[in-house]
């Protein structure tokens, strides 16, 4: 069982790293369902990724890049690009 994680609200990292895996995925002439399919990604997890909705676990990067054949720095935008992320305090 896939255990997700949906975000209150969208991180503005979570957008960009979300477009740059839109744009390598329309580059490489996949439909959002079949990349999810070769990525072994749910259709609709894959479309909350995308659109910044879903914090993404690490496992999930390695398999977006394996199946786009790029290495997975190319998932991600420059770090000056990127702002600090935010946490909820624990009470």
């Amino acid at each position: 069982m896939r255990c997700t994680f949906l975000m209150e609200k969208k991180h503005p990292n979570l957008i960009k790293i979300g477009k740059r895996i839109r744009a390598l995925r329309t580059a490489r002439g996949y439909s959002q369902e079949d990349f999810a399919a070769a990525a072994q990604l749910g259709r609709s997890y894959a479309g909350r990724v995308e659109r910044g909705e879903q914090n993404i676990s690490m496992q999930s990067l390695i398999q977006i890049a394996l199946t786009l054949k790029v290495e997975i720095g190319e998932l991600f935008p420059p770090l000056r690009e990127l702002k600090t992320p935010y946490r909820k305090r624990l009470s």
